[in-house]
């Protein structure tokens, strides 16, 4: 059987807001929004449309958020990680391990744009490391 380490809730927490408030930034038109509604194929007015649906978006992307994190503070804490380079490791591995390798499918598989790989991937090493530091320092 594998025990569930206690995990501080108040950084998993804090590290989903910081998920969160990246992603807002990362898909905006400031960083890679533009290319991204390119990439996928929304036009600004499909933006517009989507609005009614935000919240139930935002609030289920906030909860995936959490469960990533919960688990990304699970495996920080089977490695014991202490300082912040070994936080930063064990989000890096997870993102190599996991997220990069699974979104290469849609490349390889479904045809998509390999910029599209790169936004997309790039958003979750960042938020993957941003949360690794947060939840490494904030025992």
């Amino acid at each position: 059987m594998v025990a569930v380490l206690n995990v501080n809730l108040v950084a998993v927490l804090v590290a989903a807001v910081v998920q969160m408030a990246l992603g807002f930034l990362w898909y905006s038109p400031m960083l890679f929004g533009n290319s991204w509604m390119k990439l996928v194929g929304i036009k600004p007015s499909d933006m517009e449309k989507g609005k009614k649906e935000m919240p139930k978006s935002a609030g289920l992307g906030f909860l995936a958020a959490v469960v990533m994190t919960f688990i990304l503070a699970q495996v920080i804490g089977f490695m014991q990680a202490a300082t912040l380079v070994d936080g930063l490791l064990a989000g890096f591995w997870m993102w190599l391990g996991f997220v990069a390798t699974v979104l290469a499918g849609f490349v390889l598989w479904e045809g998509k744009p390999v910029k599209l790989y790169l936004i997309n991937s790039g958003y979750y090493l960042v938020a993957l490391l941003l949360s690794s530091a947060i939840l490494v320092l904030w025992k």
